[in-house]
């Protein structure tokens, strides 16, 4: 067969449907049989959102993706996605076509060295140095981005994809992780049993490996509660008695108290972050007297960023199944402390009686908070929920509650703007089933505001709600509280969304009223289609920094800048 035959055969043994990006000469011999093979080619309008949807469609559908466009400057238009899917933990093929074997080094038409760009945020890169090598590296790729759970590069010189060749497809290969030595697994299980106050931290290692009833069996045995980690949400679900909430910024002070009294920590499938674990609400809650156990899939991220007593480099799933078991077999069963268990119902009762009068200011204009909380509680069942950076988004960390995984999609520690839309746009082609809603601010919203020609071109029906305060808002919280209300850049003059989504072929809904918020949000979602919410909040409410710490008054030593000393 052809090169071009062998990549195509190569996506197809992998179950590929779905790739989004942006149409190039550099491998239309290979896109051409997209059709052929089942592939829908998803043209978006910006190469870094085709990297975002394909995070949204890896993540939900819990398979690897792939995304590829045109040479040079499509492919630097890839690098903010594939970072952001480096640090969400993405499985991804990221697919590099690149100049002419021939024409390396000569400054040709969209040349750049496509290598180290990426280098440092995926998990592995190969380029193909001979044509009949196609089928091979692309499943290499594949199986790398599975076992590391990130993305991969293959970069593939245009030429390359010309030629002819015998190969061999392979049909996809599938990694699995055990659980740690016994040793590992008894010392855990003696621990936790032993300890008067073990706290367990559910992080998206649980989701990637379907593992979450194995933890929820777990914390049942010990009366233990469950954190989420930071914008890991949906990781254990809320509904469940021993569920406390997410820890980090715009986190739950039920889980913070929880944890900070915690004397072991059984933290499984998250790599403990160092912003998932920083002070909030005024609380120091990370438990530094705390014996931790850490369970990750990837050795380099044990005690990392955290103190820990002792690292398993294992599956989150299979860890906690076998942890279980050490206990059972040593301890045999154990009756429910109630005690414990009506200490996380209280703890758990005054936080979100807290939380509630936080957002129980009614009328208008209207209050981010509240409106955060009226869309919770009006989304349908199951909904899939992106949320971009910033900072109405951001505290809606605080708001969203799911009880099933692969239902919650933010964009984690790397934190661009941009991201909640496409990636609602990927779940929605990976879970057409389900609702999906992504909450992006007005700022972010420039950034991602484009694809909405996607959804449209390939009705692809998400409602995004845009949070419109006119201004960056994280930003201007900074400029209030460091810089005297002195708002250089943060301020915005927007349009009404709703009506620049009808020009693009979607519908829109602008909301002013509190009492029109959720019968809007319910219309949306009846239309089947792609919608924008225009939501127009109140400028002047906006929650705490991200880091009180990152920033300090200003000192201004020469004359001209001396009024604007802190």
């Amino acid at each position: 067969m052809t090169s071009s035959e062998a990549f195509v055969e190569s996506l197809a043994a992998e179950g590929v449907t779905k790739v989004p990006g942006i149409v190039g000469s550099a491998f239309m011999d290979a896109l051409d049989m997209f059709p052929a093979a089942g592939i829908d080619f998803v043209s978006v309008a910006h190469e870094q959102n085709a990297v975002h949807m394909a995070d949204g469609y890896a993540r939900v559908s819990n398979e690897p993706s792939l995304v590829v466009s045109q040479n040079g400057p499509g492919i630097t238009n890839f690098v903010t996605g594939v970072a952001a899917a480096y640090w969400a933990h993405t499985p991804m093929v990221v697919v590099t076509p690149s100049a002419g074997s021939m024409g390396t080094g000569l400054g040709g038409f969209q040349e750049t060295e496509q290598l180290p760009i990426f280098s440092k945020i995926t998990k592995w890169q190969v380029q193909v140095n001979r044509p009949e090598r196609m089928a091979e590296l692309m499943r290499r790729a594949f199986y790398v981005a599975k076992a590391e759970s990130g993305p991969v590069q293959v970069d593939i010189p245009r030429d390359y994809f010309y030629g002819e060749s015998e190969y061999e497809i392979y049909p996809s290969a599938t990694v699995r992780r055990g659980s740690g030595t016994p040793e590992q697994v008894r010392h855990a299980a003696t621990l936790l049993a032993e300890a008067r106050n073990p706290v367990i931290v559910s992080g998206g290692g649980v989701v990637q490996a379907d593992g979450v009833a194995e933890v929820a069996a777990l914390a049942e045995y010990l009366s233990a509660p469950v954190t989420n980690s930071y914008l890991h949400n949906d990781s254990f679900p809320h509904s469940h008695e021993l569920s406390v909430g997410p820890l980090g910024y715009q986190g739950s002070k039920a889980a913070m108290r929880l944890i900070s009294e915690a004397d072991v920590v059984f933290a499984v499938g998250c790599r403990l972050g160092p912003f998932g674990t920083l002070p909030q609400h005024g609380i120091d809650y990370w438990p530094s007297g705390a014996r931790i156990i850490q369970v990750d899939t990837d050795h380099r991220v044990l005690g990392l960023s955290k103190k820990i007593h002792m690292g398993i480099a294992g599956d989150a799933k299979e860890t906690a199944a076998a942890v279980l078991d050490a206990l059972r077999e040593r301890h045999g069963e154990r009756p429910r402390n109630t005690e414990r268990i009506a200490r996380i119902a209280e703890e758990k009762a005054s936080w979100a009686e807290e939380l509630a009068s936080w957002s129980a200011r009614h009328g208008e204009p209207l209050s981010p908070r509240r409106s955060l909380a009226l869309i919770r509680d009006a989304l349908p069942d199951d909904t899939i929920v992106s949320t971009d950076i910033g900072n109405i988004c951001s505290v809606s960390n605080s708001y969203l509650h799911f009880d099933n995984p692969r239902r919650f999609l933010a964009a984690m520690s790397f934190g661009n703007c941009g991201y909640a839309y496409p990636t609602a746009l990927g779940a929605k082609l990976a879970a057409p089933d389900n609702p999906v809603m992504a909450y992006v601010g007005d700022g972010a919203w420039g950034m991602s505001m484009a694809e909405v020609l996607t959804a449209a071109r390939h009705d692809i029906p998400v409602v995004a709600v845009v949070w419109n305060n006119s201004q960056w808002g994280a930003e201007k919280k900074n400029q209030i509280d460091f810089y005297d209300d002195r708002f250089v850049g943060t301020n915005l003059t927007n349009p009404d969304f709703a009506e620049v989504a009808k020009t693009m072929g979607a519908d829109g809904i602008t909301v002013d009223r509190e009492s029109d918020l959720q019968g809007a949000v319910r219309d949306a979602f009846a239309l089947r289609k792609p919608v924008v919410l225009n939501v127009n909040v109140d400028s002047s409410e906006l929650g705490e920094p991200f880091r009180r710490d990152a920033l300090r008054n200003p000192i201004r030593h020469l004359g001209k800048y001396e009024h604007l000393n802190g």
